[in-house]
């Protein structure tokens, strides 16, 4: 892979906001990791601007990158992060644990720490540090996993299970021709007056096949979200989907307590706040698709989510299905840490990358800057025509609101939308009807019988959005000011924040 290729990706996945420039001056570290200059000056090590600093050694040449203005690096967590939260300025790089050894004279099923310490072998890769060490959960990639997934097999079957060796298998084995290829249109963080008005632009308008409006999953973040609107785009008919809480970068490192925390408070407060049924709060986004390994699944596995939508494929020319996680994934994880353990009837819904110009991006708003309206629709028609051509994997269109500010790519991706909704056979759907369709394949010509893809939506009078919100002005302990909140139902006494998701006193 090409240096700015990798180096773009770096930048994607972890969040660097600056651009990274080649360094001579500073000794190459080369693990694959990030690190800081060690010969920075140790009056220095602690100041803002040597911590805000960091470097990437690939193949002997260094690129250098420095988080945005108010963050500082944190070299264990490998996360531009507040200054409160990083305490490592001093420390050079991460350390880098040694290989449980697999030469040991333990138990029967028990096996050996790096310093020793022999424990059952079902301890390691679950997602909890037990070895004093750590060993047991450095090296849980899906070759080390003791307890890893199976490989795709014949006991995997629809509706609950579902794979293929190379994950572009069609569902029911249908012929392409019969399956309507669905557009998987999808939006994450707050929604608020900041995007109301281009998502209703965007959204109202465009028909479906079966003369139903076309639907979007929205993954619903935390912070500034209007919960009035996000209740109107639930009468809408769209989908409501978790982001988060804090939009917290932390949760690359963090525990299943953790997870749970942030996934199931922002479930509990989009219930709470919208009103949308917890039933229907069904699947996920990792904040900049940073997966949490088996802790974020697990989390998922026992709390009831159905899907994860975080998991980026590589590039390939016929794209991948959506696929349960009984087995292990039909694609390399690239700079993820992706699941390794079987969790039955789990859903991945995979991002196939954009191919644009010279780089792949998993997203449209992480496609390279400095194109042109006329741009972005060549992009979206080409990528379309590989899955409208191919074997009509659902076609995902993923995005933070911010990006449709840009009048130009607005409008082409408007555009866009009306061009392909002028074939008979293209459905813009949410993920959850997606998942649901695969879980019956069902042939275009019986379509307009398939339950899932109607019109039909009924809401309790208590679940319709009202035509005034409350504005409740709040009081954050953990902003130290006030903040506010919309919503139709009562406001509670304080700001939601996480592991008060309510607002309690």
């Amino acid at each position: 892979m090409a240096f700015g290729k990798v180096v773009a990706f770096f930048v994607t996945v972890f969040g660097a906001l600056a651009a990274s420039t080649h360094s001579e001056k500073i000794k190459c570290v080369e693990n694959g990791r990030f690190y800081r200059d060690p010969d920075r000056p140790p009056q220095k090590v602690w100041t803002s601007s040597e911590c805000s600093k960091y470097y990437l050694c690939l193949e002997g040449e260094v690129f250098d990158f420095r988080c945005s203005s108010g963050l500082l690096f944190d070299v264990i967590k490998q996360i531009c992060d507040v200054k409160i939260n990083v305490d490592n300025c001093d420390i050079t790089s991460e350390t880098i644990t040694p290989r449980p050894t697999t030469i040991n004279k333990c138990p029967n099923n028990h096996q050996k720490c790096t310093n020793g310490t022999c424990l059952p072998q079902k301890y390691f890769c679950d997602g909890s540090l037990d070895c004093p060490d750590g060993s047991d959960e450095k090296f849980c990639d899906p070759k080390n996993d003791p307890f890893g997934a199976p490989e795709c097999n014949s006991s995997c079957s629809l509706p609950h299970c579902f794979c293929s060796p190379d994950g572009t298998q069609i569902p029911g084995n249908l012929e392409p021709s019969k399956v309507p290829q669905m557009v998987l249109l999808t939006f994450d963080g707050p929604v608020n007056s900041h995007n109301w008005v281009l998502l209703d632009g965007l959204l109202n308008g465009a028909l479906n096949p079966n003369g139903c409006p076309i639907k979007a999953t929205f993954f619903v973040s935390h912070e500034s979200n209007n919960y009035h609107q996000t209740q109107k785009l639930w009468n809408e008919g769209h989908e409501i989907a978790v982001h988060s809480i804090t939009y917290g970068r932390w949760l690359l490192n963090a525990t299943i307590e953790d997870w749970f925390d942030e996934m199931v408070g922002q479930a509990n407060i989009i219930h709470r706040f919208s009103g949308v049924r917890l039933r229907e709060l069904r699947g996920l986004r990792a904040p900049f698709l940073q997966i949490g390994s088996n802790r974020q699944f697990l989390m998922m596995k026992e709390f009831g989510f159905v899907y994860d939508s975080s998991i980026v494929a590589p590039f390939t020319h016929l794209p991948l299905w959506p696929y349960t996680l009984d087995h292990k994934l039909p694609h390399e994880c690239i700079k993820q840490e992706c699941p390794t353990r079987p969790y039955p009837g789990v859903w991945e819904m995979v991002l196939n990358p954009f191919e644009a110009r010279d780089y792949s991006c998993a997203r449209l708003d992480a496609c390279p800057g400095g194109l042109t309206g006329d741009d972005v629709f060549k992009i979206l028609a080409n990528n379309f025509k590989r899955h409208y051509l191919g074997n009509r994997a659902p076609f995902g269109l993923h995005l933070d609101t911010a990006w449709l500010k840009n009048r130009d790519y607005f409008d082409a991706l408007q555009d866009f939308i009306g061009e392909i909704l002028q074939q008979p056979d293209v459905w813009f759907v949410t993920n959850s009807q997606a998942i649901e369709w695969m879980q019956n394949p069902t042939p275009i010509d019986h379509l307009n019988g398939f339950k899932a893809w109607d019109c039909a939506k009924f809401f309790k009078k208590q679940e319709l959005a009202c035509k005034v919100p409350n504005v409740c002005k709040l009081y954050s302990s953990f902003f130290q000011q006030e903040r506010y909140l919309y919503t139709c139902f009562e406001c509670p006494v304080n700001y939601p924040w996480i592991r008060n998701e309510f607002g309690l006193n």
